[in-house]
């Protein structure tokens, strides 16, 4: 049900590699609530997804860009500027990649070139972003950027290597950035926590279902789904948030706040 808490915003959406992604959701509930926008990605990722599908069904146009260049990422502001008529209200940040765990690196055995390359890729790209948008001006008064994040910012998960130092970097640069362009251009910067969520990208990683299980079993409404999270960051590009900035926020069913569930303990008294 749609509530047009988007009609008449423009935005740009990161990331929509297939119907499993997030920002694939976020893409069609944006379009349900009456927003208009463009889809960009890296154009391997492109190569690699069904993006043209979603534009087709969103009336959206394509923006191929590398987030990690400041060249790209100028042209897709003005770009977008051009084919939505106006600035720009919201940008899903949903950019992730890590070399070492696509390579199955150890942690404490990262190759730092790797490393590196995630670093720009999944966090410096939303400091890039943020830095382009403010010197051109593209974002209108009170205007909503979200990332995407996972909690292992905030507690140890011995297979998200290091993905984990780097979404910590990215919420920092949220806190950072949403202070100078709060201050000055009344634009919020916030990141979404979510849960482990069944997309290409997550279930890439070894041991996803049954860390997947686990999560689930612990929070006390279950995992977020990737659409129940699109609601989430519509909610946050929305007018009802406009006080909410600097922000990283658990979308994850209760998961980062429950201790020990009686699901788990159970398990071992058997």
């Amino acid at each position: 049900m749609s509530h047009n808490l988007l009609k008449g915003k423009r935005g740009i959406i990161t990331g929509a590699l297939d119907e499993d992604s997030i920002a694939w959701k976020v893409a069609e509930k944006a379009h349900e609530e009456g927003a208009t926008f463009v889809l960009t990605n890296a154009p391997v990722a492109m190569r690699m997804g069904s993006i043209k599908k979603l534009a087709e069904k969103t009336g959206s146009e394509i923006i191929p860009a590398d987030a990690t260049s400041i060249e790209d990422i100028t042209n897709l502001y003005t770009k977008s500027q051009e084919i939505l008529g106006g600035k720009i209200d919201f940008i899903l940040h949903s950019i992730g990649m890590s070399v070492n765990i696509r390579k199955n690196v150890p942690y404490t055995e990262s190759n730092y070139d790797y490393f590196m390359k995630g670093i720009d890729v999944s966090a410096m790209s939303l400091h890039k972003m943020l830095s382009v948008a403010k010197k051109m001006d593209v974002i209108s008064e009170y205007g909503s950027v979200v990332a995407l994040t996972f909690m292992a910012a905030q507690r140890t998960y011995p297979f998200y290597g290091d993905m984990a130092d780097i979404k910590a970097m990215l919420e920092s640069i949220t806190r950072s950035f949403g202070y100078f362009y709060g201050k000055e251009k009344k634009v919020r910067i916030n990141t979404v926590s979510q849960s482990p969520t069944k997309t290409t990208a997550g279930s890439g990683i070894k041991g996803f279902d049954d860390f997947y299980n686990f999560a689930d079993s612990i929070s006390p409404l279950g995992n977020a789904s990737a659409e129940s999270c699109a609601d989430f960051c519509i909610s946050l590009f929305s007018d009802l948030t406009r006080m909410v900035t600097m922000q990283n926020i658990y979308h994850d069913g209760g998961y980062s706040s429950t201790g020990a569930s009686m699901d788990v303990i159970e398990k071992y008294n058997k």
